[in-house]
């Protein structure tokens, strides 16, 4: 671990202004503020600061710029790249404000900045109302709204940053400040899309849907199927409504064989036409199973945190294609015949409906138009030898995949090494956002997720 010249000064400083949350540089406590979802990230903190309220995590980042400590902030920690640690830095903990309250004659929730998509959706559920979340349970969702947000309701109600109404943030300088669309606008603007990098963002009230049955589940065909399984689905979701969002991609059956997956999601009123549309998904090849059936918000989150758990070594690229052409499901196919592991998977998220019709500059999110994210993830266990293997399975995909994508890609995917991809990852947005960036963090003390090179820009 890198240790910093003022770091001991740093945290008896710590310890002396904050005496509710534990300010740890060792124990179990500490253990636990360093365990993220990606096991492979090694990073250890010199100190971890659980902070109880937004005046701690004030102080922390007042302390850290202070003492010239590398400053980070851990939310739900399953940021793959682990930008949650810093070796040797001070790392904010939010994983103790997982407080969710629901306001459900509004129906708008309050998010502390610790909340998971899964403390979310079970303080919804009750109210017989939902959030529009990513797909995994365990991903914070501040983390995941500040930096856009694919989910299965996202044809319907919009990414989850369209659903973000207001958030209260910690900015460099230690002031506390709320951004919405009256108070700091630029701000509001920037966070929508720009990432956690212009502020802790300690709470944020969201909106809620009400949705009476979501219709979801899994059809699964043999991997030889994959040219005209996804031939046909790229039918269906040129003309598919709103309500129905269809993720798809290649993962590993139990029995270890390669399967082509349909995962949809039904989110309409009408329940019999949802039942039509899913049940033409059966049509588009042979499925191997085909389980369709009402479902909740927290149990589909659930079942993906089951299939990709916390501590398994994680590698992950991302490439946006226009659709499912020729060459992107030649790619597909090369992914499962060619997987190096019984845990990665690729999946594909959908971006059309309510999220295609905002316009591109009114959030700082680069790119409206539909489109098709491809998630490439090589997952394995800690003990594997063969890491290598795995990740080069991830980057040869995602070379595959390069002259079909679209320039730049999804920032909450993107590593600190896509340098090229992150050029356009905002498209016309950049100028617009490094200026906030400027305007907001002058001293560059947040690095959540990845921005372009000013220096590139010009």
């Amino acid at each position: 671990m890198t240790t910093h010249p003022q770091l001991g000064r740093l945290t008896d400083a710590l310890r002396r202004t904050i005496p509710v949350g534990p300010v740890v540089s060792t124990g179990e406590q500490y253990d636990t503020g360093r365990h993220i979802w990606n096991g492979a990230v090694s990073a250890r903190p010199g100190v971890i600061v659980r902070c109880a309220d937004p005046a701690e995590v004030a102080t922390a980042v007042l302390a850290a710029r202070e003492f010239d400590v590398p400053l980070t902030v851990r939310g739900g920690g399953h940021d793959w790249a682990g930008r949650a640690l810093s070796d040797g830095g001070l790392t904010i903990d939010l994983s103790g404000l997982r407080r969710v309250s629901v306001d459900s004659g509004a129906r708008v929730a309050e998010v502390a900045g610790g909340a998971t998509a899964a403390d979310l959706a079970a303080a919804a559920q009750p109210f017989g109302l939902t959030a529009v979340t990513g797909t995994a349970g365990s991903v914070g969702m501040a983390g995941l709204t500040l930096g856009g947000g694919y989910g299965p309701l996202s044809g319907r109600f919009g990414l989850a940053l369209d659903n973000l109404l207001s958030a209260e943030v910690v900015l460099a300088d230690g002031s506390i400040v709320t951004a919405d669309a009256e108070r700091e606008p630029e701000l509001f603007w920037a966070l929508r899309g720009g990432g956690g990098n212009f502020g802790v963002v300690t709470s944020m009230r969201v909106r809620l849907h009400s949705v009476p049955t979501l219709l979801s589940g899994m059809v699964l065909f043999p991997c030889k199927q994959a040219g005209s399984v996804l031939a046909g689905l790229s039918d269906v979701l040129a003309g598919s409504p709103d309500e129905l969002t269809v993720q798809s991609g290649v993962l590993p059956s139990p029995d270890g064989k390669p399967v082509v997956f349909l995962s949809p999601t039904w989110s309409g009123d009408d329940v019999t036409a949802g039942e039509r549309a899913l049940a033409r998904l059966d049509t588009l090849g042979t499925p191997l199973v085909s389980q369709v059936a009402p479902a909740t918000m927290p149990a589909m989150l659930a079942s993906i945190d089951a299939q990709f758990p916390f501590g398994r070594h994680v590698e992950i690229r991302t490439r946006s294609v226009p659709s499912l052409t020729s060459g992107v499901r030649d790619v597909l196919s090369l992914a499962g015949s060619t997987l190096t592991s019984p845990y990665s998977a690729v999946s594909v998220h959908s971006l059309h409906g309510a999220a295609t019709r905002i316009p591109v500059t009114d959030t700082a999110f680069g790119n409206r138009d539909p489109h098709l994210m491809i998630e490439i993830i090589a997952q394995w266990e800690p003990t594997d030898p063969l890491a290598q293997e795995h990740r080069a399975w991830a980057g040869d995909l995602a070379d595959a995949l390069e002259p079909e994508a679209l320039p730049g890609g999804y920032p909450n995917l993107l590593g600190p090494d896509a340098a090229a991809q992150i050029a356009h990852a905002y498209g016309p947005n950049t100028e617009r956002l490094l200026t906030a960036k400027h305007r907001y963090d002058p001293y560059d003390a947040f690095k959540a997720t990845p921005l372009p090179d000013p220096s590139q820009t010009q």
